[in-house]
């Protein structure tokens, strides 16, 4: 189960940088370094080398994200990381110049209860392989999604808000944001200042 020394310090160096930016190390983002390194072995990327070839798809918003977000440089602003919310401890990774794509997500049997410590070093010093099930996906990538300048915009009927990328949705000839035609998530409480 161990892997050589040079492995697990390169692992804690990327840790370090994740545990920077989430402000803290703990299992979460322990783990979420330990599969983004994974995935980016398979992608046959280094992960010391900024792309802007990767994007990836993080189905939950934890500590994990934080790790894929600092190691990889992905992030929602730049459109490189997108959330896809299923609450599940998995991202699915993308070479966008190749077009392969792995998502990664931890073993269930891997032991991630006790003190933090003892974890961290278990997820540490534990091969990939042992720890990280890495299955190759496909996934369709709608020009309105990938990074860039905006290929789309529009304006609300409703809210004469700008709707970007495709996320307008038409209606009797008409064109709407998402929270105008489907109800938001939030309800307004005044005027708009």
């Amino acid at each position: 189960m161990g892997v050589c020394m040079a492995n697990t310090e390169n692992f804690y160096s990327y840790l370090e940088k994740a545990a920077k930016f989430h402000g803290h190390a703990c299992v979460g983002t322990a783990m979420g370094t330990k599969i983004t390194l994974a995935a980016l072995k398979a992608l046959d990327l280094d992960p010391q080398q900024k792309t802007r070839d990767l994007i990836v798809y993080a189905e939950i918003d934890r500590c994990m994200t934080d790790s894929v977000q600092a190691i990889t440089g992905c992030s929602l602003g730049r459109r490189s990381l997108k959330h896809v919310d299923y609450g599940k401890f998995a991202a699915t990774f993308v070479n966008i110049a190749t077009g392969k794509a792995v998502r990664a997500t931890i073993k269930e049997d891997f032991p991630t209860k006790g003190p933090k410590e003892e974890v961290i070093q278990s997820i540490a010093t534990t091969s990939y392989q042992d720890m990280v099930i890495l299955q190759e996906v496909q996934i369709e990538i709608a020009e309105t999604d990938l990074p860039g300048p905006p290929r789309e915009k529009a304006v609300c009927a409703a809210c004469g808000e700008r709707v970007m990328d495709a996320r307008s949705i038409i209606r009797n000839g008409a064109t709407f944001c998402k929270a105008c035609a489907d109800g938001a998530y939030y309800n307004t409480t005044g005027n708009k200042g």
